[in-house]
């Protein structure tokens, strides 16, 4: 296969899979050293085993990291701090992506950045959106509430008022109250239901600053 057609094929993905390119009556063992010599030549970036994204200038812009870290596990949505920084509920820049996914634990660096993937039981992956992350792409991430929630269910002690005031949280008013206590009694565990209360607290403590 020459890159010229590999563009063809790919052309109107941002990211695909080795397995397009074995279907059918190929030469397997072919396309794999093609697909390594391509990683070598800069023309592909190896996002994670058998997912690849064709590198600028090959390709018309890189793709956004929400994108990239939602096509690296299908069974996954953005969450925790990469989804609170993007909606300005913590002032923080966050380096790495962070997801949440029924798929195994894992953190994956490539030449695009840091992932890291949280795992939960495939009954959580809820409370996510299909959003613009930028013109004419779309990425999975959790709405502001359970984005929250789910920092706090990952994180020991997530609950506590010292970890709720270390996330330093803002525009509180972000945050619906009742899809809030509705997502933590949801969950059915005492620990979310807590933090419910206290962030209803803190989100009336800023309030009352205004």
């Amino acid at each position: 296969m020459k890159f010229i057609k590999l563009l063809e094929i790919v052309k109107n993905m941002p990211v695909f899979s080795i397995g397009l390119l074995l279907a059918g009556d190929v030469n397997t063992a072919a396309i794999r050293s093609q697909i390594s010599r391509w990683v070598r030549e800069g023309k592909l970036i190896m996002l994670r085993r058998g997912c690849y994204t064709v590198a600028p200038p090959y390709s018309g812009r890189v793709p956004s990291i929400f994108v990239l870290a939602n096509a690296m596990e299908p069974a996954s949505y953005i969450s925790c701090q990469s989804s609170l920084a993007w909606y300005g509920l913590i002032p923080e820049h966050v380096p790495s992506v962070v997801s949440v996914t029924s798929a195994r634990a894992g953190t994956i660096t490539n030449k695009l950045g840091n992932f890291i993937f949280r795992h939960v039981k495939s009954s959580l992956l809820w409370g996510f959106e299909t959003l613009n992350v930028s013109p004419g792409e779309k990425a999975r991430i959790a709405c502001p509430e359970k984005a929250l929630l789910d920092l706090i269910y990952l994180e020991s002690k997530g609950d506590s008022d010292s970890y709720l005031e270390q996330l330093r949280l803002q525009n509180t008013d972000l945050l619906e109250r009742e899809k809030l206590v509705s997502y933590a009694h949801r969950w059915g565990k005492p620990k979310l239901i807590r933090a419910a209360d206290r962030i209803l607290s803190i989100q009336d403590r800023e309030d009352d600053t205004l």
